[in-house]
C-alpha cells in the first residue's frame, strides 16, 4: 500500500428536500452576492431556480444568474462569468447543476481569485498553477462527474477543439447539496451517461500496477456493483428514489478520492483518450468513455490480467476460466455488456463516430502533445494511442 493523502472537505447535505437548507448555507459561509451558474432553462421551469432566489433574497443575499452552459463547458462561457462577476462584485459561486455547471463555475473561480489577473485558461494549458479559488457550493441536479466533491475541473476551448482539465483542492466546493429528487426528470440517456462516467471514475483508480489495497478495492468494487444493478434498475423505473439516490452518492464517493486510496492514484488513459474525442467531436462525455474502455482494456491487459480477472470475479461473479487471461477477457466482456444494457455505445461507429486516418493521428498527437506517455498499467505512446482509436471503431 502506499502513502496516500485523503482530502475531501465538502459538507454534503443528501436527502429529499435539502435544497430548503441553501439559504443557511450561503448566509454560513459569507455570501453577500452570490452567481447562480447553470445549465439549461429546465431549472427555471422546474421551479428549483426560482426557490433558492426566494431562499437568498429571505437571507438578504443578492445575486446575478449566468446559464447557458452546456456539455464540454466551453471556455467562452467561463470568460463571460469572470466578466460578470467582476462587474457585479460577487464574492460566492453556487453552480445549479451537474459537472458541466460545476467544472465551469470552478474555472470562474480560479479567474476571480487569481491576483495576477491573467488568462485562466493558463491553469488548463499547465502555463501556469492556480493559488487560489474563489469559494463555491453546488446544488447538484445530475448524478455523473463526482465535481461537487471533487479537485477536477475540465473545460473546452472552442478554438482548436481543445479539452484540458485542471485539478486543485482548491476548487473543492465548500457544500453541496444533493437531492434524488432533482435528478427524476432527466432523459435516459443522461442518466446513462452519468451511470458510465461513474463506473469509469472507478475504474481508472482500480487500473494500477502497483500493489492495491484490499480495503479500497472492496470498497470500488461494491460501489461498481451498486451502480450497475441500480443504473439498470432506472431503465425500467425511472422514478425509483432510492435507485437514483444510491446512484447520486456513488457519483460522489467514484471521485472524491476514496477509491485510490492506496494506490499509484490510477490509470486514467481513457479520461486523456475521451478528452481528445469530446473536444474535437464534442460527444457526451460518459458515453465516449464506455466506448473506448473495451478497446483500452484488451490493449493493455497483458500487463497485468490478473486485475482484470479479479475485476470478473468480484464485481460480475464469473467464476475461474482456464487461465487468468481468459477470466480476464470475461470480466471485460461483461463490462461491455453492461455499457450495452444501459444503452451505451462499446464503440466510435456506435458512438457516431469515423474519424479519417489523418483524424486518429491528430487525437493522438494532441492527446501525447498534452500529457506525454498515458497510463499506469501500460505507458502509451502516440503510436499506442492511435492503435487504440483505430480498433475502437
Amino acid at each position: 500500500m502506499k502513502n496516500f493523502t485523503y482530502y475531501t472537505p465538502t459538507k454534503v447535505i443528501f436527502g429529499q428536500d435539502t435544497v430548503s437548507k441553501l439559504g443557511q448555507l450561503a448566509k454560513e459561509s459569507g455570501a453577500k452576492k452570490v452567481l447562480l451558474h447553470y445549465g439549461s432553462e429546465r431549472v427555471k421551469k422546474s421551479g428549483l431556480l426560482p426557490n433558492i432566489e426566494e431562499q437568498l433574497d429571505a437571507e438578504g443575499i443578492s445575486y446575478v444568474e449566468l446559464g447557458g452552459v452546456v456539455p464540454n463547458p466551453r471556455l467562452s462561457k467561463v470568460y463571460e462569468g469572470i466578466d460578470l462577476c467582476r462587474k457585479e462584485g460577487v464574492d460566492f459561486l453556487i453552480a445549479v447543476g451537474g459537472g458541466s455547471v460545476i467544472d465551469s463555475i470552478k474555472a470562474i473561480g480560479y479567474a476571480l481569485a487569481d491576483e495576477e489577473e491573467g488568462d485562466v485558461w493558463d491553469f488548463y494549458n499547465y502555463d501556469r498553477k492556480p493559488k487560489a479559488c474563489m469559494p463555491i457550493g453546488v446544488v447538484l441536479t445530475i448524478a455523473a462527474t463526482g465535481s461537487e466533491m471533487s479537485n477536477s475541473s475540465v473545460i473546452t476551448k472552442e478554438e482548436g477543439g481543445i479539452k484540458r482539465g485542471c485539478n486543485t483542492d482548491y476548487s473543492r466546493p465548500r457544500w453541496a447539496i444533493m437531492d434524488p429528487n432533482l435528478t427524476m426528470t432527466l432523459p435516459q440517456y443522461q442518466t446513462s451517461c452519468g451511470a458510465a462516467d461513474i463506473c469509469m471514475h472507478t475504474l481508472e483508480r482500480y487500473f494500477s500496477l502497483p500493489g492495491s489495497m484490499e480495503l479500497t478495492d472492496s470498497i470500488a468494487e461494491a460501489l461498481l456493483r451498486t451502480v450497475i444493478t441500480q443504473s439498470k434498475i432506472l431503465m425500467t423505473d425511472p422514478s425509483n428514489y432510492e435507485a437514483r439516490a444510491e446512484i447520486m452518492w456513488a457519483g460522489s464517493l467514484s471521485h472524491n478520492g476514496l477509491t485510490g486510496c492506496g494506490s499509484d492514484g490510477g490509470d486514467w488513459a481513457c479520461h486523456r483518450l475521451e478528452h481528445e474525442l469530446g473536444g474535437l467531436y464534442d460527444v457526451a462525455h460518459g458515453a465516449g468513455l464506455a466506448a473506448i474502455w473495451g478497446t483500452w482494456a484488451r490493449y493493455v491487459m497483458d500487463a497485468k490480467p490478473e486485475r482484470f480477472a479479479q475485476l470478473a470475479r468480484n464485481v460480475f461473479a464469473i467464476e475461474d476460466k482456464e487461465s487468468v487471461e481468459a477470466t480476464a477477457l470475461a470480466g471485460i466482456e461483461a463490462m461491455e455488456d453492461y455499457f450495452r444494457s444501459i444503452k451505451m455505445p462499446v464503440s466510435l461507429t456506435e458512438l457516431g463516430l469515423n474519424p479519417t486516418d489523418e483524424e486518429y493521428k491528430i487525437l493522438a498527437q494532441k492527446c501525447f502533445k498534452t500529457t506525454g506517455p498515458l497510463g499506469s498499467m501500460k505507458k502509451l505512446m502516440p503510436e499506442d494511442m492511435e492503435k487504440i482509436y483505430r480498433a475502437a471503431l
